[in-house]
C-alpha cells in the first residue's frame, strides 16, 4: 500500500486573496502547496488528505482539489475548536485552533496507513519527499516507528532576517533525541548564529532542522487521541495553548513507544517567512525549472 500525504491546510481563509498558501509563485499560477502534491505524487504516494476549515470546503474544493482531479485520489477532513472528545468543553472566549497535532487528529478516520504530514505554506523540495516515501514504505504494518526530515539549517534560513527554527539532536544512529526551539537564527558573514538571553552561538551548518516534515504509522492516532485527553485535563479552558506534534513524539520517544529517524536531505527549504521573500521564492522556483527539476506546468 502506498503512503498517504497528510496537508495541513485549516489556516487557510475563505478569502484567498493575499494569503501565502495559494499564492501564485510558479510560471503557470502554481502554489507552493502544488508543488508539494507533485513531489510527492512522483514519489510513491497514493493519496492526499488535506485538513481544512469546513466554512471553505466549496471555495477549496473548486479552487484546489479541482486541478488534481484524475491526477491523485484527494480527501479532506475539517478542524475547528469544537472538535473534541465527548465529555470536553472549552472556554467560550477562545478563539485560536488547538495546534498541530489537533489538526493530525482530525484525519484518523481516513487514513489507515503510514503518511506524512507537512505544512501547506513550506516549499520542501524532491529530494525530501523521495527519503520520506522509501521510510514510509519501509514501515508498512510495523508501529512505532516515526521519521522526520531533517533539514540542514544552512538550507532553511532567510535573507531578509532571523528565523526559528527547532534544533534536532540526534544519538549515534541518527534517531531523534529531542528537539530545542531557538530564536533568532541568521546567517552573521558567513556563520550560522542564534542569540539567546543577549549571547550568540554558532551552529554548525549541517545541524538538523525540523520544518514540520513528519512520517508516522497509523497508530500515531492512538496515542495523539489519548495524548489530547490529557492535554485537556490541564488546559481545556486556556485561551492559547496548544497540542503540538515534537511534544507528543518526544514523550513517545521518552517512554520508548516509539523511536523517530532523523531523515537528512539536501532539499533548500523555501517560504514566505518575510514579504521581501515571496520575489526570491519565484526566482528558487524558476531556477528549478530551468534545471530541469520540475516541468513548466504542473497540472
Amino acid at each position: 500500500m502506498k503512503p498517504t500525504l497528510f496537508v495541513l491546510a485549516a489556516g487557510m481563509g475563505s478569502r484567498y486573496g493575499g494569503l501565502k498558501q495559494i499564492d501564485s509563485l510558479g510560471p503557470n499560477g502554481e502554489t507552493i502547496m502544488d508543488y508539494s502534491v507533485f513531489d510527492a505524487m512522483r514519489a510513491g504516494f497514493g493519496k492526499v488528505v488535506f485538513v481544512i476549515r469546513k466554512d471553505f470546503e466549496d471555495a477549496f474544493r473548486e479552487v484546489v482539489l479541482s486541478k488534481y482531479q484524475d491526477k491523485i485520489p484527494c480527501e479532506v477532513c475539517f478542524q475547528s475548536i469544537d472538535r473534541l472528545p465527548a465529555g470536553y468543553t472549552f472556554n467560550p472566549d477562545r478563539t485560536k485552533p488547538w495546534g498541530t497535532n489537533h489538526a493530525v487528529l482530525m484525519g484518523k478516520d481516513l487514513i489507515h496507513e503510514p503518511f506524512a504530514v507537512i505544512n501547506a505554506d513550506d516549499f520542501y523540495g524532491k529530494e525530501s519527499f523521495e527519503v520520506l516515501a522509501r521510510f514510509l514504505q519501509s514501515v508498512e504494518g510495523k508501529e512505532g516507528q516515526y521519521c522526520m526530515v531533517g533539514y540542514r539549517v544552512q538550507n532553511t534560513l532567510s535573507e531578509n532576517g532571523s528565523v526559528s527554527r527547532g534544533v534536532c539532536t540526534t544519538d549515534a544512529d541518527g534517531y531523534l533525541t529531542g528537539v530545542t526551539e531557538r530564536t533568532h537564527i541568521e546567517d552573521v558573514g558567513g556563520k550560522v548564529i542564534f542569540t539567546e538571553n543577549g549571547e550568540d552561538t554558532v551552529l554548525d551548518p549541517m545541524t538538523p532542522v525540523s520544518m514540520n516534515m513528519w512520517g508516522f504509522t497509523p497508530e500515531y492516532f492512538r496515542y495523539a487521541e489519548e495524548a489530547f485527553c490529557r492535554f485537556l485535563d490541564e488546559n481545556s479552558q486556556e485561551l492559547k495553548k496548544e497540542f503540538y506534534i515534537p511534544t507528543l513524539v518526544n514523550d513517545l520517544i521518552q517512554s520508548g513507544k516509539a523511536t523517530c529517524k532523523v531523515l537528512d536531505t539536501p532539499s533548500k527549504w523555501f517560504g514566505v517567512t518575510y514579504s521581501e521573500d515571496r520575489e526570491q521564492v519565484v526566482m528558487k522556483i524558476n531556477a528549478l525549472i530551468k534545471k530541469g527539476v520540475y516541468p513548466e506546468k504542473l497540472f
